[in-house]
């Protein structure tokens, strides 16, 4: 029964291998899309709960499932390939989100919303600009192991694997670089006067 069904998916996706043995990449994408798109977000639905971000992680799927095309072996049916490369690109996107909420700190974000509300009403020595702005002129001002780290998962979007992995370092040591990052960030934000960042907030606007 199980080899029946392996043995249907083969022949269902039997013009696409075809393509691909004749060299006509393209082609054979381009079908594959047309079949699987809709199946492809489905399945990104289920795993994300979330249909914004399951729309991403379907291009993603796809653009991946295009750049491994020439490598595909038939070991497993087109089917089943496209789908695990969906599962894992899924799951990389839950983890590195689950990282980003248990990292985030509302903290600094509300510091730097406050020194760019001060800034704007001509408060302190910087010029006039929004908090995301002048967050990012901090960031650049880190030593630069904690910046690459920093700019690396947050304005990359990178899993901390990932950043690992580019770094070179072990998943532990970025972990601590991001979190002594974020100390500083904090540290300097308060360094601009805001020892209360609801009364900076108050006396902003």
């Amino acid at each position: 029964m199980q080899q029946s069904a392996l043995s249907e998916a083969g022949q269902r996706d039997l013009d696409i291998v075809e393509l691909l043995q004749g060299g006509r990449h393209e082609a054979a994408f381009e079908r594959l899309a047309e079949r699987y798109e809709r199946k492809v977000y489905r399945l990104c639905c289920s795993i994300m709960r979330d249909p914004d971000q399951a729309a991403d992680a379907t291009q993603e799927s796809l653009l991946r499932v295009w750049k491994a095309l020439p490598g595909y072996d038939q070991r497993a049916s087109i089917s089943t390939w496209i789908y695990t490369i969906t599962r894992n690109r899924c799951l990389t996107a839950l983890e590195r989100r689950r990282e980003h909420e248990s990292m985030s700190d509302p903290e600094i974000e509300q510091a730097a919303e406050a020194a760019g509300a001060a800034a704007s009403v001509g408060t302190g020595s910087h010029p006039a600009q929004d908090h995301s702005g002048l967050l990012r002129e901090l960031v650049d001002a880190l030593p630069v192991h904690y910046r690459r780290a920093l700019t690396l998962f947050y304005y990359e979007e990178r899993s901390v694997g990932e950043v690992a992995a580019m770094l070179g370092q072990p998943e532990g040591t970025i972990k601590t670089h991001l979190h002594r990052a974020r100390a500083l960030l904090l540290e300097r934000v308060r360094a601009l006067g805001l020892g209360d960042v609801k009364q900076w907030l108050e006396e902003a606007v």
